[in-house]
């Protein structure tokens, strides 16, 4: 099937209680409405209305799944087995989420399409060799299932057919529980399940040191307003948490809990990658969204489970090679709540 036959378009996942709305384009989530304390509906998600926005790259990678390679790869350069390859510079001095034409910007096939009391949507695309300077074909899998009346599970896989090749794909959904246009979410409290970063230099590139947030403003150990800290934190929070203290349900680790307490609404996000990108929304900056609501700095918040940033390129980090033969999973379970 090539890509030519598939045009984006908008698909609906709904149970009656949860409404989701996703695109073929970037397996992007464009809406996801869940009650609140007295039942009432909202859009937690930023995004635009229609598909032009996205396709115009107007989007700061709003709902899509990234890849081949999430987040930043040091100067665009790795070298496996050998071999060097070069990416394009698309967030100088960096390489920043699988390059000018990652796989937010293209058009997925549609494997499957299920409604029912557990639907579904299954988004399949084929990466060739070279793609944005990446080695080797790589074939991917990513399910969407709404698996009860207010939990939602994404199941990524990708399979290296030729090469060895980095993936860590991410997804970039961004959250604000009072509603997309409901302004920031500093009074958001989160709670991260990680006891340790990996700090980054001027250009937003790890150390390769994983810190203690132990007596720091990256500390969400316990339940913590996110405004509380962030002036303490150059534009505010974009960096990756080490996932590593989390209960676990379904094969999956507590990797975070976010709390509105305008509505009541919370979010607890389970996974099983390494670490999570926290982010709150820095460089948004007057996006006209949905219905017209302006989005501004924090408007929101991203939680990117993921491979470490730059792992390919820092020996300590947990690899993110993938072999001919072996398989890459990602699963993340977002589970709406109210307390």
């Amino acid at each position: 099937m090539a890509d030519s036959k598939q045009k984006p378009e908008l698909f609906e996942l709904n149970n009656g209680t949860m409404q989701v709305k996703v695109s073929n384009y970037g397996c992007t989530i464009t809406s996801l409405s869940v009650p609140d304390k007295d039942g009432k509906l909202a859009d937690v998600v930023l995004g635009f209305d229609s598909l032009e926005p996205y396709l115009k790259a107007a989007s700061p990678f709003f709902g899509c799944i990234v890849g081949r390679v999430a987040n930043r790869i040091k100067d665009g350069k790795f070298t496996i087995d050998g071999v060097d390859y070069s990416l394009p510079i698309n967030k100088p001095p960096n390489s920043l989420h699988g390059g000018f034409k990652g796989f937010d910007k293209v058009v997925w096939d549609v494997v499957e399409h299920k409604q029912g009391e557990n639907p579904s949507i299954t988004f399949k695309y084929r990466s060739h060799d070279g793609e944005e300077g990446y080695p080797g074909d790589l074939s991917i899998m990513a399910t969407y299932t709404l698996t009860s009346s207010t939990t939602m599970r994404l199941d990524m896989e990708a399979v290296p057919e030729n090469k060895p090749t980095p993936i860590s794909l991410a997804q970039h959904t961004y959250w604000n529980l009072a509603g997309h246009n409901s302004g920031n979410i500093l009074d958001h409290s989160i709670q991260i399940w990680a006891s340790h970063i990996t700090p980054v230099d001027q250009n937003t590139i790890p150390t390769g040191e994983i810190m203690p947030v132990k007596g720091t403003a990256f500390d969400f150990t316990a339940e913590k307003r996110v405004g509380t800290s962030i002036h303490e934190v150059d534009l505010g929070y974009d960096h990756n948490y080490v996932l590593d203290c989390g209960d676990e349900k379904m094969g999956l680790k507590h990797a975070a809990k976010v709390k509105d307490p305008s509505s009541s609404r919370v979010l607890n996000l389970w996974t099983n990658a390494p670490g999570m990108q926290f982010y709150t929304a820095n460089y948004v900056n007057g996006v006209v969204g949905k219905g017209g609501a302006v989005y501004g700095k924090h408007s929101g918040l991203c939680l990117e489970t993921q491979g470490f940033p730059n792992a390919i390129n820092q020996p300590n980090f947990p690899s993110v090679i993938v072999k001919p033969g072996e398989k890459y999973e990602h699963s993340m379970l977002f589970e709406f709540l109210v307390e």
